[in-house]
């Protein structure tokens, strides 16, 4: 059975730092990414990484902050996030792709999701 399952979110003040993990299971994926939706608003590309390796884009919110990663012997992809802010709360969610083709960034190409992780930032 194939499954992503993301952990790691959780309530912190801004500044601080969080982990995201998402652990896959039944197969190995071409592409893993993490989009996240915060309330009110549509769900938007954070970063993705490719299972052979090469360049990890990011979305321009997420550059120099976010840190996307992956665990090859354990099938995981991480999403580390540094210097918090209140706007980066959302409900994070891990994609992954079968395919290398396909557009990384809209939510139509990936074939599993995870249940989503809450990250919530005060002030």
């Amino acid at each position: 059975q194939v499954q992503l399952v993301e952990s790691g979110g959780g309530s912190v003040q801004a500044g601080g730092s969080l982990r995201l993990s998402c652990a896959a299971s039944g197969r190995i994926f071409s592409r893993y990414a993490w989009f996240r939706q915060a309330p009110g608003k549509e769900r938007e590309f954070v970063a993705i990484i490719r299972w052979r390796g090469g360049s990890t884009p990011y979305t321009d919110s997420a550059k120099g902050r976010f840190t996307i990663s992956r665990d090859i012997a354990k099938n995981t992809v991480f999403l580390q996030i540094e210097s918090l802010k209140p706007e980066d709360t959302a409900v994070y969610y891990c994609a992954a792709a079968i395919n290398y083709d396909g557009s990384d960034y809209s939510t139509g190409d990936y074939d599993y999701w995870g249940q989503g992780t809450q990250v919530t930032v005060s002030s």
